[in-house]
């Protein structure tokens, strides 16, 4: 197991990337198989599912309500903001009980889960049959046991309320979340797509350049993205984020453009449309293509800088190849910093 040593070790970011069952804090009692997310307690509306997803989604159903399960881990930041400025706001809470029944994942857990195939397994491995690879990620589904909407990562507050709108109006067939979510009116934000050096310029052949020495690392934004301000303005001019970006050539598309590209298939299109075809709901969003034009990896959650990083050491190292979970990979590469000095703070 990683992180043994959790409840011994003081570094802020053992206590967040924790992935470990551990002793709970005094007072807090768990059910066997269950860890403590994080010393946040979660709501105490959430569902007391008996984890046969098919059977809550029937229950849910007769209720005109959707399911909504929710993948947490012990200590994660993310799920403690999900948790507290999210589900912390009456409006939002009010919102989400009287359009879903939400039932909580421990994404390392070991409790028995009923999946929609009648499969029994843990939490675990039914976290690794859904490609659960952050926390939070909330999977919205429909009566049908499809999910109607993935949320990977943290949404602010304004976002979420959104995305709970979407799903509960059952927009999901008729429109994108990105494109309700612009409807809307999206973020207030800068409003231009920014510059930077470590950008490959105009026109794109995404083909040609993932065959070249270096994996492509293909970047899709928009103008209004204050998540995108962030990235541009605080973590990629930061020294290790451009020593991660170094290993990659690196393409930046706004995803509503109609700008022709090369895509990584060969094939001539606007960027808007292999947005379309990538199935790109957020921006940003990073997409990794080895040298072979193969997709191996994206991220589009929120993330600070120590994630952004290690994602792209992650893939330009070659780890994703041997470990295949990257909350596995970040825990241990967080580990090994901190063994060498060099202290993480996920929030910086």
């Amino acid at each position: 197991m990683l992180l043994n040593r959790f409840w011994s070790l003081v570094p802020v970011v053992v206590l967040l990337l924790a992935g470990q069952p551990g002793q709970a804090a005094e007072g807090e009692g768990l059910d066997e198989g269950m860890n403590n997310p994080g010393y946040h307690e979660k709501p105490a509306w959430f569902k007391n599912s008996f984890l046969d997803i098919r059977e809550d989604i029937d229950e849910a159903a007769q209720e005109d309500k959707r399911v909504m399960l929710y993948f947490y881990q012990d200590g994660c930041p993310y799920c403690a903001k999900l948790l507290q400025d999210n589900f912390g706001q009456k409006e939002i809470a009010e919102m989400t009980r009287e359009n879903f029944d939400v039932i909580a994942i421990n994404m390392w857990g070991d409790r028995e889960v009923t999946d929609l195939n009648g499969n029994m397994l843990t939490e675990k491995k039914f976290a690794e049959n859904l490609e659960v690879m952050f926390t939070p990620t909330l999977l919205m589904m429909d009566e049908n046991g499809k999910v109607a909407l993935r949320v990977n990562g943290y949404y602010a507050p304004d976002k979420f309320m959104a995305a709970l709108e979407y799903i509960s109006e059952k927009k999901e067939n008729q429109l994108s979340f990105r494109e309700y979510y612009k409807e809307q009116g999206g973020e207030k934000a800068s409003g231009e797509l920014h510059q930077a050096e470590f950008l490959q310029d105009p026109p794109y052949n995404l083909q040609k350049l993932s065959s070249q020495d270096k994996p492509l690392l293909l970047m899709f934004e928009q103008k209004a993205c204050k998540a995108c301000d962030e990235l541009h303005g605080d973590i990629y001019p930061r020294e290790a984020t451009r020593e991660q970006l170094d290993r990659f050539d690196v393409v930046r598309l706004d995803m509503w453009s109609e700008e022709e590209v090369v895509g990584p298939n060969g094939e001539t299109k606007t960027a808007k449309e292999l947005a379309g075809e990538l199935d790109i709901k957020y921006a940003p969003t990073l997409v990794f293509f080895d040298t072979d034009g193969k997709e191996v990896f994206r991220a589009e959650a929120y993330l600070k800088a120590f994630h952004v990083q290690s994602v792209m050491d992650y893939v330009a190292s070659g780890a994703y190849k041997e470990q295949p979970n990257f909350q596995r990979y970040i825990s241990a590469r967080a580990d090994k910093l901190e063994e060498q000095g060099v202290h993480v703070d996920l929030w910086e």
